[in-house]
């Protein structure tokens, strides 16, 4: 019985420092403790990571030249292209401003004049005026030809817009090329076989050579 109760003892001890892994059996007149393995579910505390990291440097020095025009030239250290790329969107936009404002002018005076209005604003034009015999196909021309301007500097923001995105992801790609030393590049004269069928099946020309040491 002494024994039983030294072993129980012991078995608490363990109990009190893991009590995690430790069963209590009841049955038969003595008590005794027993180590059981506990098996704990592990929490998953691995956080989903921002969309981005999962991107590579081009993708993502796209995406941000698609959201504003030279952060990926920015993302990319290329500042010195961020101020020629706003110098071209900005002229693009003043002329849009620009043809846009002749455009509607030039058609609200068109409307007034179908209308018998004569208070439009070319009203005592030499060129647009009412005493023009061609003065209302003038109004019309100009509207027309402002119009087609208007659409074209949309056209060409769009066209900038898109070779910003464009030029971001293909300098990202560039950065990370690998050009190693070991490689060499050998230009010199040679003979070409001609895929003509003629009396010299040769043809001199130059012949590119890559080495790798």
């Amino acid at each position: 019985m002494r024994l039983i109760c030294c072993f129980a003892a012991l078995l608490l001890t363990t109990l009190a420092c893991n009590p995690a892994q430790a069963q209590v059996i009841t049955e038969g007149q003595d008590s005794v403790l027993v180590n059981v393995p506990v098996t704990v579910a592990a929490t998953d505390t691995t956080e989903k990571g921002f969309f981005l990291d999962r991107w590579d440097r081009p993708a993502k020095a796209a995406f941000y030249s698609a959201i504003l025009p030279g952060l990926g030239q920015a993302y990319n250290k290329s500042y010195w292209k961020i101020p020629i790329l706003y110098a071209g969107l900005g002229t693009i936009g003043y002329f849009l401003i620009d043809h846009n404002r002749n455009y509607q002018e030039f058609r609200t005076a068109l409307i007034d004049r179908s209308n018998t209005d004569r208070t439009d604003k070319y009203i005592d034009h030499p060129i647009f005026g009412q005493n023009n015999p061609n003065g209302r196909a003038n109004l019309k021309r100009a509207r027309d030809q402002y119009r087609r301007w208007r659409d074209m500097n949309v056209l060409l923001a769009i066209g900038v817009w898109g070779l910003n995105v464009a030029e971001a992801h293909v300098h990202a790609h560039l950065k990370d090329f690998d050009i190693s030393d070991d490689l060499s590049l050998r230009v010199q004269p040679g003979l070409i076989n001609s895929p003509i069928p003629t009396k010299n099946a040769l043809t001199p020309g130059l012949t590119l050579t890559l080495y790798s040491r």
